[in-house]
């Protein structure tokens, strides 16, 4: 009867978020349970978990500008809101959208059913006391929420006097949410040891994870190159992974610039970032699906340990001793649940963390091997998650292109401010004269030195010319076909004329525009290339 309802199911789904809940709550969850997953790698997802607004997670040690940050995205203070150059933010801060402006302390946000932070009481009093939500009514957090955390500190005291698990609760954080950035100071660039254990603790999530190389502004061109070197060696070490991680460099925050020298940089920077926050709410469904993936594979892996401590148990005497043998022979049982299951190792758990925590265990309860919950949540990866990745397109088509709006993100959207506006192809946008015209004569000389028959030239002839500039056949092909706006296979002067510009454009390191904007049209092709099409 179960196997039936379970075939059922897929057909049900309303949504991606109806989906994943349901797929957790059926598949995932009685086995995670049987095999005390909760117990060791994470508390059960709720209802708040599979519909809460994509999260953004800052971290970074004290003054490197984390609170100023979320200010600037919002372009609005926000209530708890503290800032200066000693450690100022002492709690955890989870700025969301609300109708009116205010704070709800810790205690009162973990018993919220509609937050999604309910399983964060288990961290007890010490955290929950540095912990609240501002709330307000601000455009950007209609699509996003924002955590700001503690300035790290260095020092042995600093995490001793905390009372609570802090990499523990950003680990907690992690899992949840969509995008970690890390800030650093370009001003002063020391990683404390905390600040090394806290990266080290976010290690299975670099795929979230970016860096903001903050405050740039403050240091010039010469010394910003040496810190950014000095940052991205430091991040190999503590890291250590193949790929390296994206750093953004710039001065997040709304005051004039100190050195403005890369200005221009800091400009490309932002724009980047932005675009990434705001593809955010877009790929939420997608994130929540990649998620529960990750969690079903540590949870089989989880089966797979549990049940083979359960079976190498002794039934009355010596327990205490088998115990201990098998915590210490962990390595060993883990290369053995690799072959027999075919497991990469990439999927197990820490093992000096796994070994920790089994040592409080009562292993005569731990449950042997139910293969009906594998063979569930098997399904699940194999069939229902197919089912739930097509519905992720289908609700992306169907919905009107998501994105983060308001505060800063509107100040980059358009206007001559809009990144980019008045460079490369945008160069002479709003002007009233063609701008290709001011180097017309000089490109004039080179044309008519091509024998032009009846005022145009030849593709070998133009080709001849534009191959001087060393750019690829593909993008001299590209700019054929934007220059020859009339499309008859020949270049007038004018078309010739903007084949040059369009090169020069390509040639000082901009894009080429995927279709010729109106103000680059030759003034004599201006009425007829409306008319012809």
């Amino acid at each position: 009867m179960f196997r039936k309802t379970l075939k059922k199911d897929p057909e049900l789904f309303q949504n991606v978020s109806d989906g994943l809940r349901r797929l957790y709550r059926t598949k995932l969850f009685p086995l995670e349970d049987t095999y005390r997953f909760h117990d060791f790698h994470s508390p059960a997802l709720e209802d708040a978990d599979f519909d809460n607004k994509p999260m953004v997670l800052l971290v970074g040690q004290y003054s490197t500008g984390k609170t100023t940050f979320i200010r600037h995205l919002m372009e609005q203070d926000f209530p708890g809101m503290r800032i200066g150059p000693e450690p100022t933010t002492d709690s955890f801060i989870a700025v969301m959208h609300g109708d009116q402006e205010g704070v709800i302390p810790g205690n009162a946000l973990v018993v919220d059913p509609k937050k999604p932070f309910r399983k964060l009481n288990a961290f007890g009093n010490a955290f929950l006391n540095r912990f609240m939500c501002a709330q307000m009514p601000n455009p950007v957090l209609e699509s996003i929420s924002i955590i700001d955390t503690p300035g790290i500190l260095s020092g042995e005291k600093q995490r001793i006097s905390r009372g609570y698990d802090f990499a523990a609760v950003l680990e907690w954080f992690a899992e949840r949410v969509d995008r970690i950035i890390l800030l650093f100071d370009a001003h002063k660039l020391d990683i404390s040891d905390e600040f090394s254990e806290v990266i080290r603790a976010l290690k299975n999530h670099e795929d979230k994870m970016r860096v903001v190389l903050n405050k740039a502004d403050q240091i010039s061109t010469q010394q910003l190159m040496r810190v950014y070197g000095a940052l991205m060696w430091s991040l190999g070490k503590i890291i250590n992974t193949p790929e390296v991680v994206r750093v953004y460099i710039g001065s997040f925050w709304a005051q004039p610039l100190l050195v403005p020298d890369n200005r221009k940089l800091f400009e490309a920077e932002e724009q980047d970032l932005f675009l990434d926050i705001q593809s955010l709410p877009r790929n939420a469904a997608l994130r929540k699906l990649n998620d529960l993936i990750k969690r079903a594979r540590l949870a089989k892996v989880q089966a797979y340990i549990i049940s083979s401590l359960k079976k190498e148990m002794p039934s009355v005497f010596g327990k205490d001793s088998k115990k201990k043998e098998l915590i210490a022979n962990l390595g060993e049982i883990y290369i053995k649940i690799e072959k027999e299951h075919g497991i990469s190792p990439g999927d197990f758990p820490n093992l000096a963390k796994m070994q920790e925590l089994l040592n409080g265990q009562d292993f005569t309860k731990f449950s042997s091997l139910k293969p009906k919950l594998l063979e569930a949540v098997e399904d699940m990866l194999a069939n229902d998650i197919a089912r739930l990745m097509a519905l992720v397109r289908q609700e992306e088509s169907a919905m009107p292109t998501q994105s983060v709006r308001g505060g800063a993100f509107d100040g980059t959207m358009s206007g001559p401010f809009g990144h980019g506006y008045g460079e490369g192809a945008s160069e002479g946008i709003d002007e009233l004269e063609w701008v290709v015209g001011r180097d017309k004569p000089t490109y004039d000389e080179i044309f008519y030195t091509l024998s032009p028959i009846n005022g145009k030239v030849s593709g070998a002839a133009a080709k001849k010319e534009m191959v001087k500039s060393k750019l690829p056949n593909t993008v001299l092909g590209k700019i054929w076909k934007l220059a020859d706006v009339d499309k008859d296979g020949l270049l007038d002067d004018e078309e010739f004329a903007l084949a040059n510009h369009l090169i020069k454009i390509k040639l000082e390191g901009h894009e080429l525009p995927a279709d010729l904007p109106g103000h680059l049209v030759p003034p004599s092709k201006r009425g007829t290339i409306a008319g012809d099409e």
